[in-house]
């Protein structure tokens, strides 16, 4: 089972957009995922179409009160189930500050359920309780990021930050992708940024850091009006509108996750849209 953070401390660079949609692709490819909605926000609730109204269990309920993740668990389509999350949320923070083992509840939890191929984590935009506790129950983290520079600055946070826990608490954790969201079609800026990033990963693979394995996945993430739409409709963007780029770039993605080839159709329109100058948001 791969058990994936999906972090980054930066709001509104596509953690959320790319829990849902990377975990939708991925069904769609017949593997069974579960997305853990790890962020009092609970976007990627909403996104999937249920109410984050405090009634029904959510992530609180599991790491407050130790409640299994197949009581808490929903299917909100063929092969993906959801772990949502609410407001309350937010008071697990405090709740969890004098708890022993605060850090690993997800992991244990996650140890004593039902088998996956994939979970998915979608944190909040903080480094605090919630998302230690992905960070200490996954084995890899993606980091999306937007290509700008001020981007590149946040990341070394973050990084330190996987490093510690590796270290400390986690030694199998490993940052193994950068996902670019929200890309702007050919512009310098996020040529040049993508280009350090490349060159700052590859001086690194001779250190003894979890991210000397790191990569920039191929796919990238377009700047799409689609994408932002489909939460309101509380659908993934392959249920609300399939035929768009973004749909094509998270298909791509996870065709990359999986080591598979895209198929041979998708792929062959990718590469005209690339090759075509974009005049619009779709």
């Amino acid at each position: 089972m791969r058990r994936i953070a999906i972090i980054n401390q930066k709001g509104g660079v596509g953690k959320t957009t790319t829990s849902v949609n990377l975990g939708a692709a991925l069904a769609r490819a017949g593997k069974r995922v579960c997305i853990l909605d790890l962020d009092p926000q609970a976007h990627a609730t909403t996104h999937l179409g249920i109410e984050p109204d405090g009634q029904a269990p959510s992530m609180y309920d599991v790491l407050i009160d130790n409640k299994p993740l197949a009581d808490v668990r929903t299917q909100v389509d063929d092969n993906l189930w959801l772990v949502g999350s609410d407001i309350n949320l937010a008071a697990a923070e405090v709740e969890l500050a004098g708890v022993v083992g605060r850090e690993v509840i997800v992991r244990d939890l996650l140890a004593a359920d039902e088998p996956f191929d994939f979970v998915l984590m979608d944190c909040a935009p903080s480094l605090g309780v919630l998302t230690l506790n992905a960070l200490c129950a996954a084995n890899e983290v993606f980091i999306p990021l937007q290509p700008h520079f001020l981007a590149l600055h946040g990341l070394s946070k973050l990084l330190e930050t996987t490093a510690l826990v590796s270290k400390r608490i986690n030694p199998h954790l490993r940052v193994t992708g950068v996902v670019l969201c929200l890309c702007e079609a050919n512009t310098r800026l996020a040529q040049e940024v993508e280009r350090d990033l490349g060159e700052f990963l590859g001086n690194c693979r001779t250190n003894n850091v979890p991210w000397n394995q790191a990569r920039v996945f191929n796919a990238r993430i377009r700047r799409n009006i689609k994408l932002a739409e489909a939460p309101s409709f509380g659908k993934s963007i392959f249920a609300y509108a399939p035929s768009c780029h973004g749909a094509e770039d998270y298909l791509a993605l996870a065709m990359e996750v999986l080591g598979e080839p895209l198929p041979q159709v998708v792929s062959a329109k990718v590469k005209v849209v690339v090759e075509e100058p974009v005049h619009s948001s779709h």
